[in-house]
């Protein structure tokens, strides 16, 4: 069984501190001095980083990463919260990053700040906005930004096979980012056929399935089929058993969510291989058990063709 890795965000800009901040600050004098706790009191946080860093400019201040794997409508708030609790526990001014990872849908803008007035009464709270897809690859390679990395196949320029050997070869060369090769294939799988990411480098679900990002996919996938539940439940749930039926439908609704991010994962991946699959493929996957989508998650990288996907699924039966 392969060890569980830690393959967020504190590790990643762990690598190579002094090189992250230098890069999300533009201050090359920056250096960076500690990694602190991001715990505020009542709230606990899983997707920032926070690093006090010092300048001969500047002086002390902190470095405040809010990495995410898609935007969302509330960060320019949280943004907003977490630098004035940070500037607040450690006495020290805060500079605010939010990195974007994967682009939202075309439709959505992303700010650069929060801006509020309620009864003449103004907040402002401004942020720099990172938004990986605008990045170019080239800069991971010239600055020795290790935790980029993972995230080079989908960076500006990334996705050739050169490029994702490249990063991979940096990966392997360190036996502490050995454990990083099962994002960068996750990754990698955006952009390039399924047996090219195969042919290139290791495929481990165990490790990848460790990663916040892999568990933020999932959660999307939970969070519409909870609510799908929470529907059903109160149309089926008799008046005197209304609260029992929504219970019910949460709970379905999260295991329908769990599978249903999965089966996201795994259509995508044989949809890249292999094509449009065929309805009654795609039928025979949707009705697969969690179980059984995990484990045809490690199988189909070695598919080569399409009937290995109808073999697979014809032994399911």
């Amino acid at each position: 069984m392969a060890k569980k890795a830690d393959i967020g965000g504190k590790r990643l800009i762990g690598l190579a501190p002094t090189a992250w901040v230098q890069w999300v600050t533009q201050q090359p004098d920056v250096v960076a001095q500690e990694i602190l706790g991001s715990e505020f009191q009542w709230l606990s946080r899983d997707n920032d980083v926070l690093v006090k860093v010092q300048s001969p400019a500047h002086g002390q201040f902190l470095v405040l990463n809010e990495l995410q794997l898609r935007y969302n409508t509330k960060l320019p708030l949280r943004m907003r919260t977490y630098a004035a609790l940070a500037e607040e526990k450690y006495d020290l001014p805060v500079y605010p990053v939010l990195v974007n990872i994967l682009p939202p849908a075309a439709t959505i803008t992303i700010p650069d700040c929060f801006e509020s007035t309620f009864l003449g009464i103004r907040a402002y709270q401004s942020f720099r906005v990172i938004n990986l897809w605008e990045v170019e690859a080239a800069i991971v390679f010239e600055q020795s930004l290790n935790a980029l990395l993972p995230f080079v196949p989908i960076l500006k320029q990334g996705g050739a096979v050169e490029t994702v050997q490249q990063a991979l070869t940096l990966l392997r060369q360190d036996e502490q980012l050995v454990e990083l090769e099962s994002l960068l294939a996750f990754f990698a799988s955006f952009v390039l056929e399924s047996d090219v990411v195969r042919q290139i480098m290791r495929w481990d679900m165990t490790v990848l399935r460790e990663s916040p990002w892999y568990q933020e996919i999932l959660r999307e996938g939970e969070r519409q089929g909870e609510q799908r539940g929470l529907q059903k439940g109160r149309q089926e749930g008799r008046q005197e058993g209304r609260q029992e039926g929504r219970q019910e439908g949460r709970q379905e609704g999260r295991q329908e969510g769990r599978q249903e991010g999965e089966l996201l994962l795994i259509v995508k991946q044989l949809t890249r291989r292999f094509g449009v699959l065929p309805a009654e493929l795609t039928a025979k996957i949707q009705i697969l058990s969690l179980e059984q989508l995990e484990v045809l998650g490690e199988s189909l990288l070695d598919f080569t063709q399409l009937e290995d996907l109808i073999a697979w699924l014809n032994r399911q039966a």
